[in-house]
């Protein structure tokens, strides 16, 4: 049996959804570990109101996933606003209603690299169709969270849960304008815990506790509130949500209720994928990358005689490799012109991202090596570690080939998509430098047997 099935066979969902949910905090700008602490936040105050074991298993993976579409409205914030979506995400979750704080969002974060004339258009645009354009962020952010989260098979309430997130208690939020018991108590309790959170790591435990305060009964349930100050007099709540065993503890409390499918390899197909589906959604230049890649390189393992199991283990960390490009703005990723040094230097950090978020989960250790490198050169020449070809290991040298025929293969904001033919051409120039002969020749083999189309 092919090692990596040996590792998966420990491998827990709590772990695993747990692990990913980093992937979800650096999409939304926010501090490692915050869809964790949002999970230990809720899930206490679930557990202090009572609600059953099936309705706290299904908080619990709201609380991990609650940010699943996040990368769905990052390129349209960047557009709209003319700015950095990861710190325009960052900063508004720390704005109420009041209209001084929403007005002074605006001003400080649209189009502040933008001339004078443009950052003008675009911020009477905002201020005058703010509300609308607001609600249709939130909505497209909801739909396909909700989405990807019934693709990871959770059930109808986790789904429910995610797609009400926004919505306040008084009636006001988004994207449904919901009020009262109407929001899913799921969402209820995730939208508490998500402020108490932002709050409590920006400026400690009081200020959390006058925040949600403030907002009861507006955005908050009351009732959800007061459970909450129940809770917040143990101090080992506190001294778990600031500390180091913060992962280990949320992973210990999955509640005993809801669905115990076995992580078994058709389960963890769905995870890779749906986790891709997120990558890719983050920029409409990158949509259907991660499932192109890891056709691709399927197509090139599969010439090159890897067994079954280690292609489709292989497969996901294609489907993968991309994951830390989430914590890379839009207003780079999505630029048409030249990166200048430190917008390259932004790009070039999600190699490294990748392997981070792939790292702590223990059974994807090798497959975070193998997928963080797929940026690397057999010259030595590439990133994050500038490794030489003998530290490149077979396995990276196939998910870099893949990914670089679908980079040349798929359009850009720069240019139209390029024909297979010239794109093969393209790439054997950099045979031996950056691409591994052996892998590129099985690359040009197996699309030899496929019927592209003339600009794939």
């Amino acid at each position: 049996m092919d090692p990596s099935a040996f590792a998966q066979k420990s491998l827990k969902l709590s772990e695993l959804i747990g692990s990913l949910s980093y992937a979800l905090d650096i999409t939304e700008g926010q501090p490692a570990g915050h869809c964790v602490r949002c999970c230990w936040i809720g899930t206490h105050i679930g557990r202090q109101v009572g609600l059953p074991e099936d309705q706290l298993w299904e908080l619990y993976y709201t609380l991990l996933l609650k940010d699943l579409g996040c990368s769905s409205n990052a390129a349209r914030i960047c557009a709209l606003y003319l700015t950095d979506d990861l710190d325009f995400k960052r900063d508004y979750k720390l704005v109420g209603d009041s209209l001084p704080q929403v007005l002074g969002f605006v001003l400080k974060h649209t189009g502040l690299k933008a001339g004078l004339a443009e950052r003008f258009r675009s911020v009477m645009t905002i201020l005058r169709d703010g509300p609308e354009i607001a609600r249709d962020l939130v909505a497209t952010r909801c739909q396909r969270g909700a989405e990807i989260a019934a693709l990871l098979r959770f059930p109808q309430g986790v789904s429910d849960g995610i797609y009400s997130l926004d919505e306040h208690y008084n009636g006001e939020g988004k994207p449904a304008r919901l009020a009262g018991e109407d929001i899913p108590i799921h969402s209820r309790i995730a939208l508490l815990a998500q402020v108490i959170d932002v709050f409590h790591t920006e400026n400690g435990r009081a200020a959390a506790l006058a925040e949600v305060r403030a907002r009861s009964g507006q955005w908050f349930d009351p009732r959800l509130v007061d459970a909450f100050a129940e809770v917040a007099r143990d101090e080992a709540f506190w001294s778990v949500l600031s500390g180091p065993g913060i992962d280990d503890a949320v992973a210990a409390l999955q509640p005993a209720g809801g669905s115990q499918q076995p992580l078994d390899d058709d389960y963890l197909d769905d995870i890779a994928t749906a986790f891709g589906q997120v990558v890719d959604a983050k920029s409409p230049y990158t949509s259907g990358h991660s499932a192109r890649v890891a056709l691709y390189t399927d197509m090139i393992g599969e010439t090159l005689g890897l067994s079954q199991q280690r292609r489709r283990w292989l497969k996901r960390g294609a489907l993968l490799h991309d994951v830390g490009k989430l914590g890379v703005s839009n207003s780079v990723l999505d630029k048409a012109g030249a990166l200048d040094r430190a917008e390259w230097d932004a790009v070039k950090q999600h190699a490294a991202f990748t392997e981070t978020i792939l790292g702590r989960i223990d059974a994807f250790r090798e497959l975070a090596s193998i997928a963080g490198a797929h940026h690397e050169r057999l010259d030595g020449s590439g990133y994050p570690r500038g490794l030489g070809a003998d530290e490149i290991r077979l396995e990276t040298r196939i998910i870099t080939t893949a990914d670089i025929f679908d980079a040349i293969t798929a359009a850009r904001p720069y240019r139209g998509a390029i024909p297979v033919p010239q794109a093969l051409d393209m790439m054997s120039k950099t045979v031996g430098t950056a691409l591994d002969p052996q892998c590129f020749d099985a690359l040009r083999r197996a699309v030899e047997r496929v019927p592209f189309p003339e600009a794939a």
